[in-house]
């Protein structure tokens, strides 16, 4: 498996066992006393027993994305397709899960479920495996009453993923994914200023608003759910709960005038949010695999998608009707961007290069499957990794990558004006301000840099981990202080 599909996987272990330390009971150590279920005892509740069994322990495996053995369980009607109501012996789902073989017991090559699990699994279908939520066909992540997520550690003891980074629109602060939180840091010196709770495990796009007033974070664990939120930098608190996703949200992007937020996500839909009243207002299920990223047009009528189907496409912003599809690359698209008068996409994937293509083809070649026709423009190569994100601003392309590069081109004639060495992993996120010029990157490893494009001079490192320690770095060159 590629290293780029197993990075949520791979982090959440850390997170969960290295960073905080915590350690979970094993079967043998301390056995579980079957407790009432949540509604008494009553009827055992799918909503509030049953579907939080199902997203944690059965998801991650046999969710929307190629579920394993065919077998899908992210909303109640296709779960149903292995419960025999009244019969949990005919129930090929509690079979499986009280299954004594430990290779063919699920949740496969994981920790069995608790006696608890069982024991409400058990009495459920006994029950009649009856369904108490508003709509059968509703992720299961809209069904579970929501929790409040666990407080970040005081202190990391290790550096953790820089996923998603954004730069205020005046420069002067940067906000970083940190576990559970946000983390906003000084962009000149790399000092913490605040930090911002209440959030899934992860977060993978932070966007601000062109005003500076809201910041949107898409999050979630994977396999799990995923959320979209809206925060106060200022106040540092969450101020809307926009919406849920049967898997992480992936990506956000505020329209220009800030009234309206894209999110997208491993669910492969694009959502529609009002920025005032939260309202989902369009659901856009155009892509077959996840949504990596989105972008608006210079007006606010486009949106453009990059997805790990291969294809990026746009779409009308207000009908969430296809306008066009693009295939050039012929591998997973990570990365997507307007030009600033909305006439070209840049796209970015595992290809290892950026595509430059038209983004108002003709009405021939507007939903043209093949890989070359007229809505290829050029092709920037030059990188010997996937391309993992872009970013666009005063005429230039930003680009950073798994080879631990950061690029910029310029975006007329695509010729490339310096590469930005020193991240000794992979670079995730980038986010550049135009008012001060400077371009900020974060790696794998939990390292921050931040570029002075002028010169290409360093600014400023930091480990995005509070209260890690930070290496000092030589004096800043008058340059990179300007």
């Amino acid at each position: 498996m590629e290293r780029w599909s197993v990075n949520c996987s791979r982090d959440g272990a850390l997170l969960l066992f290295a960073l905080i330390g915590l350690h979970s009971v094993r079967n043998g150590e301390a056995e579980e006393i079957p407790q009432p279920p949540a509604g008494g005892f009553g009827l055992v509740s799918f909503t509030k027993d049953i579907a939080p069994i199902l997203l944690k322990r059965c998801q991650p495996c046999h969710g929307l994305m190629k579920p394993k053995g065919g077998y899908l369980v992210s909303c109640y009607e296709p779960a149903m397709e292995e419960v025999t109501p009244g019969s949990p012996d005919e129930s090929k789902l509690f079979r499986l899960v009280i299954e004594e073989n430990p290779r063919r017991r699920m949740p496969k090559d994981k920790e069995p479920l608790s006696v608890t699990q069982v024991a409400l699994l058990k009495r459920w279908i006994e029950e009649g495996a009856k369904f108490d939520g508003p709509d059968p066909k509703a992720p299961l992540a809209t069904l579970v009453p929501k929790t409040k997520p666990p407080d970040p550690p005081e202190v990391y003891r290790l550096p953790i993923s820089v996923t998603a980074l954004a730069y205020s629109p005046s420069g002067e602060c940067l906000a970083a994914s940190g576990y559970h939180e946000v983390n906003i840091w000084n962009a000149d010196d790399g000092k913490l200023i605040r930090r911002i709770k209440s959030l899934a495990e992860r977060t993978y796009t932070l966007a601000f608003r062109h005003d500076g007033s809201l910041l949107a974070a898409a999050s979630g664990t994977p396999g799990e759910v995923g959320e979209v939120k809206l925060i106060d930098p200022a106040a540092g608190a969450v101020v809307k709960d926009l919406g849920s996703m049967s898997d992480v949200a992936l990506g956000a992007a505020f329209n220009p005038a800030g009234t309206k937020l894209a999110a997208c996500g491993a669910d492969r839909s694009i959502r529609i949010y009002d920025v005032a009243t939260g309202k989902e207002e369009l659901v856009i299920e155009q892509h077959v695999d996840w949504v990596m990223a989105v972008a608006w047009n210079q007006d606010g009528t486009r949106i453009a998608s990059a997805s790990r189907d291969k294809t990026a496409k746009i779409f009308a912003a207000k009908s969430g009707e296809l306008e066009s599809t693009y295939v050039g690359h012929g591998q997973p698209v990570l990365g997507v961007a307007f030009s600033a008068d909305g006439k070209q996409v840049f796209t970015s994937g595992r290809d290892h290069k950026i595509h430059v293509w038209n983004s108002a083809p003709t009405h021939a070649t507007a939903m043209s499957e093949k890989p070359h026709d007229d809505k290829q423009i050029a092709v920037i190569g030059g990188f010997s990794h996937a391309v993992l994100a872009l970013a666009v601003g005063d005429g230039m392309i930003f680009s950073c990558a798994a080879d631990r590069v950061v690029r910029q081109h310029r975006a007329d004639d695509r010729q490339l004006v310096r590469a930005f060495t020193g991240h000794a992993d992979w670079v995730y996120a980038m986010t550049y301000c135009a008012g001060t010029h400077r371009l900020a990157t974060g790696s794998y490893d939990g390292e921050v840099r931040v570029w002075n494009i002028t010169d290409g001079s360093l600014v400023t490192a930091f480990k995005a981990a509070p209260g890690y320690p930070t290496a000092s770095l030589p004096p800043l060159s008058q340059s990179a202080k300007k």
